[in-house]
């Protein structure tokens, strides 16, 4: 019954593709994109879609146009990236259709950013391939091929950056510390094991600063193998970030090549991040890091004080909190600020005619914005969210083409806010008699 539903699955997935095996677009997997293009010496552009997305399929004819137009010069692919969602986010993509040109430094591809048509395609693509051949003529190493990205066959990575453990580090290395850990439990003799190496070492490579993998010898160091329950070799471990305190770990149950350990890996460790902070835009510095650090940014303008005391106040800081809970993957930047706080900025992104509370999101890259049209709640914003996430949703262009300077303010104390006191007048010594007489006017 479960092999029919996967089979169906994958029959709805494939009528969902905007290219086939008849085009001269290659379709791009997590388990062939190394293979096909980071091991390669080959130029590629690569097109991140999503199936549902209107600007996606406009482009099918034209790409389709550019893919033939390079064939036997530079190649040209297409990632489902709402299908391969850990692929797309390796290479940073946070809207369709994202283009990337792989080219000398397979590892830092260049983003597309020209006409989307044939002829601008087909240009990148020749210009990308004229860099490689003078970067080869001068000497320079076009660097493709190398490192640690293969793709299943292993090898790519070193075995220096797979941490040794043992029975006597393992607390302090990895319940102790700050970092995400993959840990291997092996024995020597294991035929598993040997086979696992190779992408286990390639694996460590790749995700090198963002998950540690260790390796631990269970034949050796019994104590750790029989706290976490090891009955079998190899037995993998994850042990995230929220599990520091008490020494608790996650199964892994992913595959066993490169591919499937750094994808499963990398879904791992942002599932396991904290929400992010919700920052009171108090100075420029925090409204540069929260949209300049991040692909987009997330801005409130609550009501002021007066008009929403701390309790309403807290009531929609503790809703963004949630949200963005709920969306730390997507790894956006989160402010507020207080109705008329920041005027120049309320003005670039036209918040004054929505009133209070509002909403924005910012790409502050393309100089864009989106507004929250319906609902300040929990539920209404979750919808705006959720719909600019998939790629969806009408933008308008920043006024002055960039965020302006935030004003420095000072930070909310959490108090209710209070009128000022009117100031008492003394009368005492005024006398009326002595004030001038009004002469009526002619």
């Amino acid at each position: 019954m479960l092999n029919t539903v996967v089979l169906l699955l994958g029959v709805v997935t494939a009528g969902q593709c905007l290219y086939t095996s008849r085009d001269d677009v290659v379709e791009l997997t997590p388990s062939n994109f190394n293979r096909e293009v980071i091991d390669s010496d080959s130029i590629w552009i690569v097109e991140f879609y999503a199936p549902w997305c209107g600007h996606c399929k406009n482009l099918v004819p034209e790409y389709k146009k550019a893919a033939t137009a390079l064939k036997g010069v530079v190649k040209v692919g297409a990632v489902d990236a709402d299908q391969h969602q850990s692929l797309a986010g390796q290479f940073g993509v946070r809207g369709f259709p994202t283009i990337k040109v792989f080219s000398a430094n397979k590892k830092k591809p260049e983003d597309y950013n020209g006409a989307r048509s044939a002829q601008g395609l087909t240009e990148a693509g020749l210009r990308a391939a004229k860099d490689m051949v003078n970067a080869r003529i001068g000497g320079k190493s076009s660097g493709g091929g190398s490192g640690g990205g293969g793709g299943g066959g292993g090898g790519g990575g070193s075995d220096k950056d797979v941490i040794e453990l043992t029975d006597s580090n393992f607390d302090k290395m990895v319940i102790e510390s700050d970092d995400i850990w993959l840990v291997e439990f092996f024995a020597p003799w294991c035929g598993h094991c040997k086979n696992l190496a190779p992408h286990w070492a390639e694996a460590a490579t790749r995700l090198k600063g963002k998950v540690k993998l260790g390796a631990l010898d269970a034949t050796a160091h019994q104590a750790k193998a029989s706290e976490y329950g090891v009955r079998g070799y190899p037995t993998i471990k994850f042990f995230g970030a929220g599990s520091k305190s008490r020494g608790s770990a996650d199964e892994y149950d992913g595959g066993r090549t490169a591919d499937d350990i750094v994808r499963w890996a990398e879904e791992k460790a942002v599932a396991s991040l904290p929400p992010p902070e919700i920052k009171q835009i108090t100075s420029d510095k925090v409204l540069k890091e929260a949209c300049e650090e991040h692909g987009l940014c997330v801005i409130a303008f609550l009501p002021h004080i007066l008009d929403c005391q701390s309790e309403c106040r807290n009531g929609h800081l503790s809703d963004l909190g949630r949200l963005g809970d709920r969306f730390k993957q997507k790894q956006w930047g989160w402010l507020w600020s207080e109705a008329v706080a920041q005027p120049e900025l309320e003005t670039a992104v036209d918040i004054g005619g929505f009133g209070y509370p509002a909403m924005v999101v910012v790409n502050k890259k393309k100089g864009s914005f989106a507004t929250l049209r319906g609902p300040f709640n929990f539920d209404g914003i979750n919808e705006f969210l959720r719909e600019l996430s998939y790629g969806r949703g009408s933008t308008s262009a920043i006024r002055g083409a960039t965020l302006p300077a935030a004003a420095d303010v000072p930070a909310w104390d959490g108090k209710d806010g209070e009128l000022p006191e009117e100031e008492d007048i003394d009368l005492s010594d005024v006398e009326l008699d002595d004030l001038p007489e009004k002469k009526d006017e002619l």
